[in-house]
């Protein structure tokens, strides 16, 4: 090759500058990583060079680049830069097979060298997860299996439930047949039960070809189960005469069918006044009847649950009245005017006497009352009437004078008249004696 030729007498005539200069120039290289399919770029620096040639060659000692001659017929490799001090190339769609120690040579003399090694990452394919057949029962053992392959070096694989990482798991790494890359899997094993249901399990592949944006595969879990029951009433207190809603709340997978509700182990014993409405039991005016332990069953395909709810209807509280007030008592004014006639001028009155002890009329409230006030005032009145009968019982022989006392044995009044006369005669007899 013409430039070979070229290259090697030039290398001799300066063979002896080399040699002054030689001891203070050095290539300065860094290894480098790239994730596969990606763009390598290799950089060789000498601080010190006096037209010294600068070559790479890759790790099967093939030259690619002399200076900035292209020396390898690659079009992936392209030069990047190139000057005395600095001899730059790049690999392009890089593969795995390009992993390896690659070489920056300065020729002087001696040939100084210098070199970086390419690390190439391999991609882990996107993860699978198997070992899920819909549906689950709750109770049941499940195992799911995460895998993916391509990684280099071996992925990491971690398993999330609701966003919670779980750390029992079972890792597992085999080297794939190219004998660069693996394939990781990772087995999640756990009882399921009706709080999985609808459930979103993750598996997450970290590697660090994936800058910092991990590969996911996710599962829904659907897991089917016994309903759960719950009654649930519209009033904790019910009472006599109110309305009762008895709401029958069930949950399962599959929905459960439509409730059925019973009476003591019974049916209904009252269907017009029970109204079954979808899962509602509405008793129209409770009463003591109605007590019992009410029951709702709910089914589907897994089995049947059910749950009681023990009725006691309660009084009607008595509702409290605005309170009355009975007056108190207070002295009672009663007037009695009783007249005997002798003769057409001749009478006699019984002046008006005050009792201190008489009980006033009362007014009666302007509605019925009730219990103990209803009691009281009748109390009141009898013993009113009472002091009445009395007050006028001990009253009655006031109003006979003594004019009259001649009377009080006569038959009839004719004769009372006249020994009243008499008496009266009697009287202003003796009056005039005295006089």
């Amino acid at each position: 090759m013409i430039w070979k030729r070229s290259a090697v007498l030039r290398f001799y005539s300066v063979c002896g500058l080399l040699l002054q200069g030689s001891q203070g120039q050095f290539p300065l290289t860094q290894n480098v990583t790239v994730v596969e399919g990606g763009t390598a770029i290799l950089t060789c620096r000498v601080d010190q060079n006096d037209n010294t040639s600068l070559q790479w060659s890759n790790p099967a000692q093939q030259t690619l680049y002399f200076d900035d001659k292209k020396a390898l017929r690659d079009n992936r490799i392209e030069l990047v830069r190139a000057s005395w001090h600095e001899l730059s190339i790049s690999v392009s769609d890089v593969s795995l097979s390009d992993e390896g120690q690659y070489t920056c040579s300065l020729f002087t003399m001696p040939v100084k060298t210098s070199k970086a090694y390419l690390t190439v990452l391999g991609v882990p394919e996107k993860p699978q997860i198997s070992g899920f057949s819909s549906p689950v029962m709750e109770g049941d053992l499940m195992q799911l299996t995460c895998k993916t392959s391509g990684s280099k070096p071996a992925a990491d694989i971690r398993w999330f439930k609701n966003d919670k990482e779980i750390k029992d798991v079972k890792y597992l790494k085999e080297e794939d047949a190219n004998r660069k890359t693996f394939t990781v899997s990772s087995t999640l094993d756990f009882r399921v039960d009706r709080s999985d249901d609808g459930v979103t399990v993750i598996c997450r592949v970290d590697h660090e070809s994936l800058n910092a944006t991990p590969q996911v595969a996710m599962q829904v879990l659907e897991i089917h189960y016994t309903p759960s029951v719950k009654i649930i009433p519209s009033t904790p207190f019910p009472q006599e005469g109110q309305p009762l809603i008895l709401t029958c709340e069930s949950k399962g997978k599959p929905l459960p069918e439509p409730v059925l509700w019973t009476k003591d182990g019974g049916e209904l014993p009252d269907p017009d006044r029970m109204v079954v409405s979808g899962r509602e039991l509405n008793i129209l005016f409770l009463n003591k009847t109605d007590n019992g332990t009410y029951r709702c069953e709910a089914t589907n395909t897994i089995g049947q649950s059910s749950a009681e709810y023990v009725l006691i209807v309660h009084d009607v509280p008595n509702t409290l009245l605005p309170t009355t007030i009975i007056p108190s008592l207070t002295t009672a004014t009663v007037t009695t005017t009783v007249a005997i006639t002798t003769s057409p001028t001749t009478s006699a009155t019984a002046s008006s006497v005050r009792d201190p002890n008489a009980l006033a009329g009362q007014t009666g409230p302007d509605h019925a009352l009730i219990g103990g006030i209803v009691a009281v005032v009748v109390f009141v009145t009898l013993c009113s009437i009472f002091l009445l009968g009395r007050y006028l019982a001990r009253h009655k022989g006031t109003y006979l004078t003594n004019e009259a006392k001649g009377a009080e044995d006569a038959p009839d009044a004719d004769t009372a008249i006249i020994n009243a006369e008499g008496s009266q005669v009697n009287a202003e007899e003796k009056k005039e004696y005295f006089i």
